[in-house]
């Protein structure tokens, strides 16, 4: 005898609402555990990285010192070709970052004055979207940290060896070498600091390879047998640009012997010839210091032995110079791989947005030069590389016109947060996703510059202009009133002052026109160019106090009256 159970013997019409609801509820369920990720952000900045020492640009320099480490990024993401700064000097890069408004809007137009934390900024917009915040390494705005989370920052511009660190108000040396240090706080934060279920946004500022370029002692050596070609306008005349005559950052002139260039008085000896800053030194430890010595010891008496002059001695300048660069960047690079390796072996590198950058461009040579603050090409340049797996395809170049005025929105619009309105910069999302409707060429025609900080160090004079894809019009003034213009194309180099060229009279007043609008449209004013000779001596004073060591506010009277 069969038997079937009655609830078998119901149509099963009766039951297809209910399979319906619960495939409905699991879907939501799914749907609601599945939800794209937030991107995490690692932006790791380097102080006063020139394009020229990243391999990933090609530049013959850097062929002979790579940078594999730096360059996993670019080939696994994106390489910025014409990303450039909005005012080349340290701390006021850094706030145009922070904030995605140009110097004048933010208030911290140059070295000397003082970031206003308490307005927003990039990370407290962060904090507001659910991200954890932290930065280490170099800060340099003169304040504490504001909006992050975790902090532990260098003291003021900080040193290579031995660096006094600040976190929680207290001040600390560290024992060992900056890049390695910072590089170890950032890896510390991530595996212990952080709450692994929440997105972050995590800045590691490096100080290399600012000045004086102290490499670290397993790199003294490294470029020892390289030499480092030279650029062919490392002896310009700087015809036609009196700006570039009355600076004070050629190698071969303005160089301090000792603490730049790290020459001994006499063969032998260790004691450094001219060298303001002892403290760089001073603060080795007696083995770190004797390594020191050892390594530059012959090299030094070498010289002495040579006993060069002229061009010849120029020429080994540069390359002390160029070698001592390459070896701090060598650390920066060697830093930036064990942070990639620290994200691939934790499985975080799918979701997290990696970005290279430094806060400015640099010169290592070019017209005789050292430093920045020009807004010739390598110093406006800024090297950008960003990797993205889910959205940027590997190998892909950028080609628009961008500003470090456009990190802050583009961050903020990956995390999905809103941008606001008062930011001056733009989200570079479009130019990083496949098949975007902005191109590069619809992307932005010009960019915009003013630099502010003279009289100072380096006695760079004030100048603003504008760079459209070809050309550069550039207006220095204050106690000089010149323009120049440049064409690109023909000269990269830019040594041909074309300013009053009848040949190019149509373009230099297109560019004119360019400039003023651009000025409108970021509101300058004309309170951007007034300086009084009462205010020209207070930020001279300002500035040589700092480069004293001293605190502005209380350096003596009698060396205001020295700069006066």
């Amino acid at each position: 005898m069969n038997f079937t159970p009655n609830f078998l013997k119901i149509p099963l019409i009766f039951f297809l609402p209910s399979l319906f609801f619960l495939a409905c509820n699991d879907e939501k369920k799914s749907a609601e555990t599945e939800k794209p990720k937030r991107p995490n952000i690692v932006f790791i900045m380097a102080d006063d990285h020139a394009e020229q020492a990243i391999s990933a640009y090609g530049h013959p320099l850097s062929q002979l010192a790579p940078t594999p480490n730096i360059d996993r990024i670019a080939n696994n993401g994106a390489r910025f070709i014409n990303n450039f700064n909005t005012n080349s000097i340290c701390g006021p890069s850094r706030a145009v970052i922070l904030t995605g408004k140009f110097s004048h809007v933010n208030g911290f137009r140059m070295n000397g004055e003082v970031f206003d934390g308490s307005q927003p900024t990039l990370p407290k917009y962060l904090k507001k979207a659910g991200y954890q915040t932290a930065i280490v390494g170099k800060w340099h705005l003169h304040g504490l940290p504001q909006g992050f989370d975790y902090w532990h920052v260098l003291n003021d511009q900080g040193n290579y060896y031995n660096p006094e660190f600040i976190k929680d108000q207290d001040t600390t040396i560290i024992e060992g070498y900056t890049t390695d240090i910072i590089t170890e706080m950032g890896i510390d934060w991530l595996s212990n600091r952080r709450d692994k279920d929440e997105p972050f946004f995590l800045m590691v500022h490096h100080k290399a390879p600012h000045r004086n370029w102290m490499p670290p002692i397993r790199h003294i050596n490294t470029y020892d047998s390289i030499k480092f070609p030279l650029p062919e306008t490392y002896f310009a005349k700087h015809e036609g640009q009196v700006a570039s005559q009355e600076q004070l950052q050629t190698i071969y002139e303005d160089m301090y012997e000792g603490h730049d260039l790290k020459l001994t008085v006499s063969k032998g000896s260790d004691s450094l010839r001219h060298n303001p800053w002892t403290s760089d030194f001073e603060r080795m430890n007696p083995e770190q210091r004797k390594a020191w010595n050892d390594a530059y010891r012959p090299k030094n008496d070498a010289f002495h032995e040579a006993n060069l002059k002229g061009r010849d001695l120029a020429r080994w300048k540069g390359q002390r110079y160029l070698r001592d660069y390459m070896g701090t960047v060598q650390a920066v690079d060697e830093g930036v791989g064990k942070i990639l390796d620290y994200l691939e072996e934790n499985d975080l590198t799918e979701n997290t947005i990696i970005v290279y950058t430094t806060d400015q461009g640099f010169y290592l040579g070019e017209k005789g030069f050292f430093d920045k603050r020009f807004m010739y090409e390598e110093s406006l340049a800024m090297p950008l590389l960003i990797q993205y797996p889910p959205v940027i395809e590997k190998g892909t170049k950028v080609d628009a016109l961008t500003q470090n005025l456009d990190f802050a929105p583009t961050f903020l619009d990956f995390a999905g947060a809103e941008i606001p309105s008062d930011m001056q910069g733009k989200s570079l999302k479009p130019l990083l996703t496949p098949n975007s409707e902005i191109s590069d060429e619809a992307f932005r025609d010009a960019v915009y510059y003013h630099y502010y900080d003279f009289p100072a160090f380096h006695m760079v004079k004030r100048h603003y202009g504008v760079r459209t894809e070809r050309y550069k019009l550039i207006h220095f003034y204050d106690d000089i009133d010149t323009w120049e213009l440049y064409d690109l194309q023909k000269d990269p180099a830019e040594v041909n002052n074309l300013y009053g060229d009848e040949e190019y009279a149509e373009i230099q007043e297109r560019l004119h026109s360019k400039l003023d609008s651009l000025q409108q449209v970021y509101n300058v004013t004309e309170e951007e160019f007034r300086t009084t000779p009462e205010e020209k001596v207070e930020q001279a004073y300002r500035n040589f106090a700092r480069l004293a060591g001293e605190d502005p506010d209380t350096y003596p009277e009698k060396k205001k009256t020295q700069v006066d």
